[in-house]
């Protein structure tokens, strides 16, 4: 897919009270300090063995109908179809969880909650996401995950502004990052690969002050050298566009992802988890 340009746009979160905000802000806030383990409050959560269940990551891109034009129009998942999709997760059972969460109960057992986990991921930083997905996952009391970039999608495909980044943020989801300019980092120098993985998280953890942890590869390409620079940056891990479901104990810079695509009912979503659960490894490198 395309990379993004962050326009700065205003917050149209719809209104509430400042206090339901507040309470918004406080409830995103524990959700982090639960899953770093760090910070005011981290002592009273109590942590057991390493949680060994395998976990889905699911991807989407565009919530939105597909363009007559679109060049990828897979990528387009309906406004309705998502909404089927998160209503039929939810009605078997499962409940949207942070890749900071998950990591917390892979590696000190802190409780992910009752029912079955599942991350819900959001590639390259489209508006929709905000505007579309957003209240349907504010509906259940869901989170998702945002994989930022920082430049590069022409402004007729909608990139999501600063204030509806720090919207989501207040609704608890987290931001993670694609790198820059979703370039094809196995192609890059040193340099250039510094500057798409790392300065890419120094900028979105100086702009909106959030960890910044995981890292998503552009178009899911990788290889030895880019998971050493992913690594180098300091993200705690990385995840692919390889089916199957995430393990505890497979490598962390390999996590597998499901890929949703439009056409995609409630119905095939639970049938595509349910398939995929038993997955081999990622390969240790991949091109698309």
């Amino acid at each position: 897919m395309a990379a993004i340009i962050v326009s700065v746009s205003g917050d149209s979160t719809s209104g509430g009270s400042r206090a339901a905000g507040a309470a918004k802000a406080r409830t995103a806030s524990s959700r982090r300090t639960r899953a770093s383990g760090s910070g005011a409050g981290a002592q009273s959560v109590v942590n057991g063995p390493p949680g060994t269940a395998p976990v889905p990551i699911l991807m989407y891109h565009v919530i939105a109908p597909a363009p007559a034009d679109a060049p990828f129009p897979g990528l387009y998942v309906a406004p309705e179809e998502f909404e089927e999709q998160m209503r039929a997760l939810k009605r078997a059972g499962w409940h949207a969880v942070t890749l900071d969460e998950l990591a917390a109960y892979w590696s000190r057992g802190v409780p992910l909650g009752p029912g079955r986990p599942i991350v819900l991921s959001f590639d390259n930083g489209y508006s929709s996401q905000y505007t579309r997905a957003l209240p349907v996952l504010r509906s259940l009391r869901w989170v998702g995950v945002e994989n930022m970039q920082l430049s590069g999608l022409p402004p007729s495909q909608g990139g999501l502004g600063e204030d509806e980044v720090r919207g989501l943020l207040r609704a608890g989801w987290e931001l993670d990052t694609q790198g820059y300019s979703h370039a094809d980092l196995v192609t890059l120098d040193a340099e250039e690969l510094h500057d798409q993985v790392a300065v890419a998280r120094e900028t979105l953890r100086r702009r909106y002050h959030v960890p910044v942890n995981w890292f998503c590869y552009p178009s899911g390409d990788y290889d030895a050298t880019v998971v050493e620079a992913v690594k180098a940056a300091g993200f705690a891990g990385s995840t692919t566009v390889v089916a199957g479901w995430a393990r505890p104990g497979e490598d962390r810079y390999r996590l597998h992802r499901l890929r949703v695509l439009g056409g995609t009912s409630g119905a095939q979503l639970l049938e595509l988890i349910d398939s995929t659960r038993e997955a081999v490894a990622a390969p240790a490198s991949y091109t698309a």
